[in-house]
C-alpha cells in the first residue's frame, strides 16, 4: 500500500497490508497477552502510560513532520494535536485510580457491596485520519489503562502515524502482545469485523459506522461509534465584540481545513448583527495564508483525501444554482496536491447541500435569522447531533437555546473544542456511546457486582 503526501501527491512510503492470516496471528497474540496485562496492578499500567505521555513530548519534533507529511495539516497544527493528546492523557492518568478501582457502595458490619470494573478483553479500535493522535488516545489509552489489549487500525491515510504510536507505546513498556497495529484500508477493516473481539470502537463517517454497527450487532459486544456532524452555531443580537467573534468562529469552521468532527458546519446570525458579522468573517478568512503545510505561517494546508475536492465543488455548485452568494473561495486550487480555497457562502437556505450534508472541508454557509426561535428550528433541522454553539452576552439565554438542541455537546461563547473531563458523545447519526470523562474510562470495562457477607 502506497502512502501519498496529500500536499505534493508524491509517494512517501510503501507498507505491507495485513491479510486475514496475519490479523488472525496478531489477534491470538493479543488474546494471550491481555491476560498478563490485566493481571498487572492499575498502578503498573498507569506507570507505563505515564512514560508514553512523556515520550510524546520528547519526540514531538520527530512525530509532527510524519503526521504533516501524510495528512497535509500545517506543521504547527500537528504539534498542537500532539500537545492536545498529551493533555487528554494527563487527565486520564490523574483520574484512572478514581474511576477504574473497585467501588464500595455498601460497607455495613455484615455486608459489603462492591462494584469492580473488569476489562472487556481484546478490543478493536478502528480509528480516523483527521486527528490520529487526538482520536486515538480517546480509545486506546483508557482501554490499556483498564487492562485491555488493543488491535489498533489507523486509517490508511494515517498509517505512518499509527506505526509511530505503536513504536512509542512499546518503548514506554506496553508489551508486544498487548497492542498491535492492523495495516490496510477497507479490506483490512472487513477482516476485523469477522473476528471475535470483545468490543469495537470506531471513529469516522455515519455510513461506515452504521455498516460496522450492523455487522457487529450479532456478536453482542459493546460497539461505540463517534461519527460525523453538521454542527450549528448561532450568533445572537446582543453580542458586542463582533469582529472577535467572527475571527473565533471562522477558526472554529476552518481549523484543520474544516476536517474536524466538531467543526462548525452551519452558521446562523441574528439579522441585527448579520452584515457586520459577515464582513468581519470574510475579512478574517481572506487574511489566511494558504500553501504547503511545511511553510511558516500557513493556516490552510492540503485536504487529506482527493475525493473531497469534488464533493466541495458540488456543494458550491448546488448552492450557487439556488441563489447563494459566494463571498470567498469556491474552487479547488490549481496546484499539485489536494488544495481547496476557504469558501464562504451567504444567502443560503436549507434546500442547499452545504446546509444539510456534512462538508468536512473548508466551506461554510452563513444564514440570516430573525430571532432565537427561528435559529433553534434551523439548528435542529439535521440528522446529526454532535455539538452546537451559541454566542451571546447572556448565559441563561444561551443555555435556554442550547437545551432545545439535541446534541451531545453544547458550547456557550466557544466552539470546536473538546475537554477530557467531559463526555464526548454524539446523538442521532453522530454516534452512540461516549469517550472521555469518567464515562469514557469506564467504557472499556464491564461492571461486576459483589455481594460480600461475613
Amino acid at each position: 500500500m502506497n502512502i501519498v503526501n496529500p500536499a505534493s501527491a508524491e509517494i512517501i512510503a510503501t507498507v505491507n497490508e495485513d491479510d486475514s492470516k496475519s490479523l488472525a496471528h496478531k489477534y491470538l497474540l493479543l488474546k494471550s497477552g491481555q491476560v498478563a496485562w490485566a493481571s498487572k496492578s492499575l498502578d503498573e499500567r498507569i506507570a507505563v502510560i505515564e512514560k508514553f505521555y512523556q515520550l510524546l513530548d520528547e519526540e514531538k519534533e520527530q512525530l509532527a513532520p510524519v503526521l504533516t507529511a501524510e495528512v497535509g495539516k500545517p506543521l504547527q497544527q500537528s504539534k498542537n494535536e500532539i500537545n492536545g493528546a498529551r493533555a487528554r492523557i494527563r487527565w486520564m492518568l490523574d483520574h484512572a485510580v478514581q474511576y477504574l478501582s473497585d467501588e464500595t457502595v455498601v460497607n455495613a458490619p455484615d455486608l459489603k457491596e462492591v462494584i469492580s470494573y473488569d476489562p472487556l478483553g481484546v478490543i478493536c479500535n478502528i480509528s480516523a485520519w483527521n486527528y490520529p493522535y487526538l482520536v486515538g488516545v480517546n480509545v486506546f489509552v483508557p482501554a490499556l489503562l483498564a487492562g485491555n489489549a488493543v488491535m489498533y487500525k489507523p486509517s490508511e491515510y494515517a498509517t505512518l502515524t499509527g506505526l509511530e504510536i505503536e513504536k512509542l507505546l512499546k518503548k514506554a513498556g506496553v508489551p508486544d502482545d498487548v497492542f498491535k497495529v492492523a495495516i490496510g484500508a477497507k479490506e483490512t477493516g472487513e477482516h476485523l469485523l469477522y473476528m471475535n473481539f470483545n468490543g469495537y470502537f470506531f471513529t469516522g463517517s455515519y455510513q461506515t459506522g452504521k455498516y460496522i454497527y450492523e455487522r457487529v450487532a450479532p456478536k453482542m459486544v459493546p460497539c461505540q461509534l463517534e461519527l460525523g456532524g453538521k454542527d450549528p452555531l448561532y450568533v445572537t443580537d446582543d453580542v458586542k465584540d463582533i469582529a472577535g467573534i467572527a475571527a473565533g468562529t471562522a477558526d472554529g469552521a476552518f481549523y484543520n481545513n474544516g476536517q474536524s468532527c466538531c467543526s462548525v458546519e452551519r452558521i446562523y446570525v441574528h439579522e441585527k448583527v448579520y452584515d457586520a458579522y459577515v464582513d468581519a468573517f470574510v475579512k478574517e478568512v481572506k487574511s489566511w495564508k494558504i500553501g504547503s503545510p511545511t511553510e511558516d505561517g500557513v493556516y490552510i494546508g492540503a485536504l487529506i483525501r482527493k475525493e473531497q475536492l469534488s464533493l466541495l465543488e458540488n456543494q458550491v455548485k448546488d448552492a450557487m444554482q439556488k441563489d447563494a452568494i459566494l463571498q470567498a473561495g469556491g474552487k479547488a486550487i490549481d496546484r499539485k496536491g489536494n488544495y481547496f480555497e476557504p469558501t464562504v457562502l451567504t444567502n443560503v437556505n436549507h434546500s442547499m447541500k452545504v446546509m444539510q450534508e456534512e462538508s468536512f472541508g473548508p466551506i461554510i454557509g452563513i444564514m440570516k435569522v430573525k430571532d432565537d426561535q427561528e435559529a433553534v428550528k434551523l439548528m435542529q433541522d439535521t440528522a446529526y447531533g454532535l455539538t452546537s454553539s451559541v454566542y451571546s452576552e447572556n448565559m441563561e439565554r444561551a443555555r435556554e437555546i442550547l437545551s432545545q438542541i439535541d446534541s451531545g455537546t453544547g458550547y456557550w461563547n466557544c466552539c470546536d473544542r473538546v475537554s477530557a473531563g467531559l463526555p464526548w458523545s454524539g446523538r442521532k447519526h453522530s454516534g452512540i456511546g461516549a469517550t472521555l470523562s469518567h464515562q469514557g474510562l469506564r467504557a472499556f470495562t464491564k461492571p461486576k457486582g459483589w455481594h460480600l457477607r461475613g
